[in-house]
């Protein structure tokens, strides 16, 4: 089995910055893409950045150049370094992983999401 752990969260006044960090742990292979999420109150859970294992880098329009992805695979984790944060970027974020496991599946994994504020 495999957990996926974010942290980081928290209340934070626009324009100010806060970094995400999600732990993946367990028995597996190989972790793939990486990935960062986020689901505001009524709205659709949308993808905000991707990371695959040799670096590429996705970012959705209304983060770009704002947002951050970076991973550590040594230590199987992903980071959302988020600066001049919006309100509109309040959600509750989550880490998704696609994972290879020792039954030879591959599965996307998600964590339990961290509540993001952004209120002056």
């Amino acid at each position: 089995q495999v957990q996926l752990v974010e942290s980081g969260g928290g209340l934070v006044q626009p324009g100010g910055s806060l970094r995400l960090s999600c732990a993946a742990s367990g028995t597996f292979f190989n972790i793939y893409a990486m990935n960062w999420y986020r689901q505001a109150p009524g709205k659709q859970r949308e993808l905000v950045a991707a990371a695959t294992t040799d670096g590429n880098t996705n970012y959705a329009d209304s983060v770009k150049g704002r947002f951050t992805i970076s991973r550590d695979n040594a230590k199987n984790m992903v980071y959302l370094q988020m600066n001049s944060l919006k309100p509109e970027d309040t959600a509750v974020y989550y880490c998704n992983a696609d994972v290879r496991t020792p039954d030879w599946a591959r599965t996307l994994y998600w964590g339990q999401g961290t509540q993001v504020t952004v209120s002056s």
